[in-house]
């Protein structure tokens, strides 16, 4: 069930949301070869906290997760899709790194990620990340007042596969408020699997293209969390939180 937010709580979200962003600019600051996962995930904290907002994904436990996940950010290199567990591997040259951020200010939650190229990438990492990009922008500005979960997610299926490129399907963005995930689920592909809503003006959700290089299967690695292309392709990842409005999405995760 979706249930649309009022103004004071998308502000709050907002709120949320100017601590994820100004976290994200931290981290692609920092992100240079050298640098480990864990140390950007320490001054994504710092960044999170300094604005008096919390991190959301830090103790967090899912359904089928025996452990909280034990950081703030998600960072996933690589063949790593989404949920890798900051450490002390140290980024390389060439690396793509995408970083999942959450905050939680007065009782609410914003989510965002971004993929950032560790010094020069080969074209065709450029262009996963270029194409990922995009089709997060263009998903958003597809957004308006009653439309359809699916009309958002063809827009990215129909901007990414001819690329050449594939979807993951096992993954989907959602809704987002006092909950990291709520109603509806928003995916990146049509399927006749999911419910088809229209989005109510107040509805606030998090459209998340997750994308590869190579083919869209994936799964769990050892620590619980990781989900990793089962191929070993490379997998790009960009996410904003937006809001329904009447003159279309507002992205509550920008700076």
């Amino acid at each position: 069930m979706i249930r649309p937010k009022t103004s004071e709580e998308i502000e709050k979200i907002r709120e949320a949301g100017r601590a994820v962003a100004a976290a994200l600019e931290v981290i692609e600051k920092a992100a240079t070869p050298g640098v480990t996962t864990a140390e950007l995930d320490g001054l994504a904290e710092e960044e999170i906290l300094s604005r008096g907002a919390t991190p959301a994904f830090k103790g967090y436990r899912s359904g089928g997760h025996r452990k909280a996940f034990p950081a703030s950010i998600c960072a996933s290199v690589n063949d790593e899709v989404v949920h890798g567990i900051p450490g002390n591997r140290k980024l390389l040259a060439g690396d793509i790194l995408s970083v999942d951020v959450g905050a939680r200010w007065k009782g609410f939650v914003a989510d965002a990620a971004r993929s950032f190229p560790i010094g020069n990438l080969n074209p065709e990492s450029q262009k996963l990340l270029d194409v990922c990009r995009e089709a997060l922008e263009r998903a958003i500005a597809r957004v308006h007042v009653d439309v359809r979960v699916m009309d958002i997610a063809g827009v990215v299926e129909d901007f990414v596969l001819p690329h050449g490129l594939s979807i993951v399907r096992d993954l989907v963005g959602h809704g987002v408020g006092k909950e990291l995930w709520e109603e509806p689920q928003v995916p990146n592909f049509r399927s006749s699997s999911f419910p088809n809503p229209k989005l109510p003006c107040g509805t606030v959700i998090a459209i998340e293209p997750m994308i590869c290089a190579g083919q869209s299967n994936v799964g769990v690695s050892k620590n619980g969390w990781t989900v990793q292309t089962l191929d070993g392709s490379l997998s790009a990842h960009f996410e904003n939180t937006i809001a329904v409005t009447e003159v279309g999405a507002v992205i509550l995760t920008a700076p």
